[in-house]
C-alpha cells in the first residue's frame, strides 16, 4: 500500500512485521525508543546475523510530520533490499549489475519509516499542520500564539481565511483577468484590486488580548523541528526557532542519537524530506573550498547517479540552501551524522513539483520556495486539477469564528500535491530513489581475511593471512571520517590452540585503515595521470607456529565489524 497512499503508524508497524514474519532469516522488528506521546519508534533492520557488525546503511523518513513521501520510500527501498536478497539484480525496476546486488546482501540496512510518529498522525488524520511533534512543553506560553483547534466541527484543521481591509493576500486570476476556479489565494501586489484576505491555521489565539492578533508560525503550539535537535553546532532556541530545549531534548531525535553512537558502522546516511526534487550534501556551514577533497569527490559520483535515475539536482547546502544568506543552519541531523558519525550523509528533498510545474532550475535552489510566481500558481492550479485530482484547492466555507468573527476554512489542503507527490506519482518517486540510492548504498566496505600461503619446515608452520578491502569506501567510510575516535582503524588477534604462536610475538597486530579502490567519480587514472594507487587495500600479516594445533585469527574493528578464520597447523 506504501507505494499508492500513504501509511498511518498502525499501518507501518503492520508492514514491518509482515515482513518480518515472511523473511525470518533475515528481518528484524525492533524499537530504538518511544515518542513523546509513547509510541514505539520502530527500527526494520535487514540483513543475514543483525548481530554481526559490519558495514551498515541508516534510513530514515518523515522526520517532519507533514512529509509523509519518505516513510514510503524508505519503505519502497526495504522492499527492493528484500528483493535483492531473494535474489534479484534490480533496484527501484532498474537493473543492477551483479557485483553490486551482492554487496548489498553483505550489508546491514537499519530502516526507521517515520521518525515523527506523533506528529504524523495529527497531519494524516486531523491535517493540522505540526512541524515534527505536537509537544508544547515550552515554559514561556504567556504570549499570545495560535493554538491548533478544529473550528467548524468536521474533524480537521486546516486553514482559514478572513476578510480585511489591508489583507496581504488575493484571489488568483487568469491572463485574461478572471478568476481561477477552484480559488487560489497568492500575495497582494500593488495593482490587485479587492477584496482582500488574511490567512491563518484553523484554530484559536491563546492568551487573546481582543485586538492583537499573532503572526502565525510554523513551531507556533510545537516546539520542535527536529532537523534543529542534533548536536552538531547545534543553537538554542532563541537563535533558531525548533530547536528544543538542547540537543537531543525530543526523545525521538534522542533515541536516534544513541542508537548511532551504539553503532560506528553506519557508513552511509539517507535522510529522506518533502519537498523540491533535489538532493542537498555538505557542507552545510562552509563552501566546498573547506570540504575535504576525496569526500567531494564520492559526492560528485553520487551526485551522478542521482542526475540519471532520478533528474533531481545536487547542491552544496551552504552554498545553495541556506535561508538566509551566510547564515548555516544548525543542529541538522545530516551535519550530525556528516561530521559526528563519519558517514555518507546526505538529505533527498523528495518530490520534484517544481519541475512538474514546468519551473526552470533557479540558482541558489533554495530560492525556489520564496521566488514562487503568479505563473507558477497558475500552473500550480492546472496540475493540481489534471494530475492530483483537484485535492488542493477546495471551497472556502464560512464559519464563526468565536474570537475573529467570520472567516472561511477548507479551501486549501497542500498534504498531497505540494509536501507530498499525489498518489498517482508516488510509485514513480519510490522506484526512481531506490534506483539511486540501493547504487550508493553499494559503495560500503567489504573486508575479507584468507590464507594467502602455507609452507611447513622443521616443525614450524609459516602462514601468511592477507587482509583485503573489496569496497569503494576505504574502512574508515568517506575520507574525513579518518579523524574520528569511533573509526578505529583494523586489527588482527592471533590466538593458538595446541600449537605455538612464535610470530608475531606479540597476539594483536594493528594493522591500520584499508584504502578502498573507489577515489570519487574524477579521482581516479586519467589521460594525463594514467597510473594508480599502491596496494594500499590489503595487508599481509606471516604467523609462524611450531606445533599442530589451530589458530583462530579474527581482524576488523567496531567500524567495519570482525572477521574470523579458524587455520589448522603443523
Amino acid at each position: 500500500m506504501f507505494r499508492q497512499r500513504y501509511l498511518d503508524y498502525a499501518q507501518i508497524v503492520d508492514q514491518l512485521n509482515t515482513w518480518a514474519q515472511q523473511h525470518p532469516g533475515i528481518v528484524r522488528v525492533s524499537t530504538i525508543g518511544h515518542s513523546a506521546a509513547g509510541r514505539a519508534i520502530p527500527l526494520l533492520t535487514i540483513g543475514h546475523d543483525p548481530d554481526n557488525g559490519r558495514p551498515a546503511v541508516w534510513i530514515d523518513g518523515n522526520m517532519h510530520a507533514s512529509e509523509f513521501c519518505g516513510s514510503s520510500v524508505a519503505l519502497a527501498i526495504a522492499e527492493d533490499v528484500l528483493a535483492i536478497h531473494g535474489g534479484a539484480n534490480e533496484a527501484g525496476g532498474k537493473a543492477l549489475p551483479a557485483h553490486m546486488a551482492q554487496s548489498i546482501r553483505d550489508t546491514l540496512f537499519y530502516v526507521l519509516p517515520r521518525l515523527s510518529p506523533d506528529g504524523a498522525e495529527e497531519v494524516l488524520k486531523r491535517g493540522r499542520y505540526v512541524r515534527s511533534s505536537p509537544v508544547n512543553d515550552r515554559v514561556n506560553q504567556g504570549h499570545a500564539h495560535w493554538v491548533s483547534e478544529d473550528i467548524n466541527g468536521d474533524g480537521t484543521t486546516g486553514y482559514m481565511r478572513k476578510l480585511d481591509p489591508d489583507g496581504e493576500l488575493v484571489e488568483l486570476r487568469g491572463d485574461n483577468g478572471e478568476l481561477v476556479k477552484p480559488v487560489v489565494m497568492v500575495a497582494r501586489q500593488p495593482e490587485d484590486e479587492g477584496p482582500y484576505y488574511r490567512l491563518y491555521p484553523e484554530g484559536r489565539i491563546a492568551n487573546y488580548d481582543g485586538r492583537h492578533i499573532p503572526a502565525p508560525s510554523f513551531v507556533s503550539d510545537n516546539l520542535y523541528d527536529f532537523n534543529r535537535n542534533f548536536p552538531h553546532e547545534w543553537a538554542p532556541e532563541h537563535e533558531q526557532m525548533g530547536a528544543g530545549h538542547y540537543p537531543g531534548s525530543a526523545p525521538e531525535t534522542r533515541a536516534v542519537i544513541e542508537f548511532a553512537t551504539r553503532h560506528p558502522n553506519i557508513m552511509v546516511w539517507l535522510n529522506l524530506h518533502t519537498f523540491g526534487g533535489v538532493l542537498i550534501r555538505p557542507l552545510g556551514d562552509q563552501p566546498d573550498s573547506k570540504m575535504d577533497r576525496g569526500d567531494l569527490g564520492v559526492f560528485e559520483q553520487v551526485e551522478a547517479w542521482m542526475t540519471e535515475h532520478t533528474g533531481y539536482a545536487t547542491v552544496s547546502g551552504f552554498h545553495e540552501f541556506l535561508y538566509v544568506p551566510d547564515k548555516p543552519l544548525h543542529g541538522d541531523l545530516s551535519d550530525y551524522a556528516y561530521h559526528q558519525r563519519g558517514a555518507l550523509a546526505y538529505v533527498v528533498e523528495l518530490w520534484d513539483v517544481f519541475q512538474q510545474l514546468g519551473i526552470a532550475r533557479k540558482k541558489p535552489f533554495v530560492d525556489h520556495y520564496s521566488k514562487f510566481s503568479r505563473q507558477d500558481m497558475r500552473a500550480l492550479a492546472a496540475f493540481d486539477q489534471q494530475h492530483n485530482a483537484g485535492r488542493l484547492f477546495g471551497t472556502w466555507q464560512a464559519v464563526k469564528h468565536p474570537q475573529l468573527g467570520d472567516v472561511e476554512v477548507n479551501g486549501f489542503d497542500p498534504r498531497v500535491g505540494i509536501w507530498n507527490p499525489p498518489y498517482e506519482k508516488l510509485d514513480d518517486t519510490c522506484r526512481a530513489q531506490s534506483a539511486a540510492f540501493l547504487r550508493v548504498a553499494a559503495l560500503v566496505p567489504r573486508v575479507s581475511v584468507s590464507v594467502l600461503e602455507q609452507t611447513h619446515s622443521d616443525g614450524v608452520t609459516r602462514t601468511d593471512i592477507r587482509i583485503c578491502n573489496h569496497g569503494y569506501l576505504g574502512t574508515c567510510g568517506v575520507p574525513s571520517a579518518r579523524t574520528l575516535t569511533h573509526v578505529e582503524p583494523l586489527r588482527l588477534k592471533a590466538v593458538a590452540e595446541a600449537a605455538t604462536l612464535l610470530a608475531p610475538t606479540e597476539t594483536v597486530v594493528q594493522l591500520g585503515h584499508l584504502d578502498g579502490w573507489g577515489s570519487g567519480l574524477y579521482g581516479g587514472a586519467s589521460v594525463f595521470s594514467p597510473w594508480t594507487r599502491g596496494n594500499g587495500h590489503e595487508r599481509f600479516v606471516t604467523l609462524l607456529t611450531r606445533g599442530q594445533g589451530t589458530v583462530n585469527i579474527e581482524v576488523g574493528s567496531c567500524r567495519v565489524g570482525f572477521q574470523t578464520l579458524r587455520v589448522a597447523v603443523g
